[in-house]
């Protein structure tokens, strides 16, 4: 079909986001479709992203938006009844595809029954494989007719299992500059060039900010205490995270008094020369920045322990860059980014690391060196975007002959 007669099409095209990055995702392929399908009507679960441009969006992106494997079971009752609703409404649309973006505990049993009902389904993010149990990746065969990943190590995984899984690049290498621009960012933030920044990511969510915001921010103004001129920046997701990082920080001010921003958060690690973060989408970002990091993390002790019962876990790192790293073969045993978890989070620990960074230059070039080389890895095409690669492989399932 020529993309002339894609544009009298009429597709109705489901997709269904959890959390902020999901919402994000769905904004810039909605974007890609639209051109493809200016007369495509979108329907589903997104968030603010998504609705402007143009997505209905049947409920509250935050019903799907949950911490840890213990917020998940507490709310199970209300995430089945939500789903067999939403797999109802969905039914009775009959839409062309599906298109669940992450949040795979919730995405992929609709995917799976949509399919059983003869829906295409694509199932865009692929859960960590290479992290939790390869045999997962039969199982999301079983519920979607394509993945698309992130990562470039991922689709020889699903091949080994006979499914079909297309690399489209990963969104955020599109919006990271190769070369960063440290003085811009600083002009930006309206801060001084020739003073030591550091900026603290403690989470995007609510329940993640309770439960780490405060080793963070004591973390980060002992590294002050130590570290004469020191900037601590701190950028809020949200309104919600706005207001428990202003209780957890206070009112104290003075040198080293941690400064609370709205957003921005791009903007504050390429202001800064180190980024203390948790663990997640934010060390990527990190990454991409080319800003040497700290990462901790810590999960209920009822995920721990669930976690560690089961086995689930097959790699003994767990931030992107680490992963990413060894994935592209810089070495099995390279950890480029210090990570300080479960009973290795602590304040004090996070400050020695975080210490032993600023004090080694030459240790940061290094690691800006291979974040540059893992940048490069992540572009899916350099003549195009993931948004657009993400399209093309929805538009082929939208496109493709119908069988029976």
């Amino acid at each position: 079909m020529s993309a002339t007669d894609a544009t009298t099409l009429t597709p109705t095209i489901a997709i269904i986001a959890g959390e902020d990055s999901g919402d994000q995702l769905g904004a810039d392929l909605i974007t890609s479709l639209r051109r493809r399908y200016p007369l495509a009507h979108f329907i589903g679960i997104g968030g603010a992203r998504m609705q402007a441009v143009g997505f209905d969006s049947w409920y509250d992106i935050r019903e799907l938006s949950l911490f840890g494997f213990a917020e998940v079971v507490s709310h199970l009752p209300r995430l089945l009844k939500l789903r067999r609703e939403l797999i109802a409404r969905l039914v009775a649309a009959k839409p062309d595809v599906v298109v669940g973006i992450d949040a795979p505990d919730f995405n992929l049993g609709l995917e799976k029954r949509l399919r059983a009902d003869g829906i295409r389904t694509v199932h865009y993010v692929s859960p960590s494989v290479w992290a939790w149990r390869e045999k997962r990746a039969e199982k999301i065969g079983r519920s979607a007719n394509r993945v698309l990943c992130l990562f470039p190590m991922e689709p020889a995984i699903y091949a080994k299992h006979g499914i079909d899984a297309r690399f489209v690049g990963h969104p955020l290498a599109d919006r990271f500059a190769l070369v960063s621009d440290r003085t811009g960012a600083r002009d930006f933030l309206g801060l001084p060039q020739n003073v030591p920044v550091l900026a603290v990511l403690p989470g995007s969510r609510g329940s993640e900010i309770k439960q780490l915001g405060s080793a963070f921010i004591e973390a980060a103004r002992k590294v002050a205490t130590l570290l004469p001129g020191l900037r601590i920046i701190v950028p809020a997701a949200n309104e919600r995270v706005h207001a428990t990082l202003k209780q957890i920080i206070g009112d104290a001010g003075g040198e080293g008094a941690p400064q609370l921003i709205d957003g921005h958060a791009h903007e504050a690690m390429l202001a800064a020369d180190v980024v203390l973060l948790a663990s997640g989408t934010a060390t990527l970002e990190a990454m991409l920045a080319k800003r040497p990091m700290v990462v901790g993390y810590r999960v209920s002790p009822v995920s721990y322990r669930i976690a560690k019962a089961l086995n689930m876990l097959k790699t003994d790192v767990y931030s992107l860059p680490n992963i990413l790293a060894r994935a592209s073969g810089m070495g099995n045993d390279v950890v480029l980014v210090p990570e300080l978890m479960q009973d290795d989070f602590t304040v004090d620990k996070l400050a020695e690391a975080t210490l032993a960074l600023f004090h080694d230059s030459e240790r940061r070039g290094a690691i800006v060196a291979a974040f540059e080389q893992l940048h490069l890895a992540l572009r899916g095409d350099l003549e195009g975007h993931a948004g657009d690669l993400a399209a093309g492989a929805v538009a082929e399932m939208i496109e493709a002959p119908r069988h029976g």
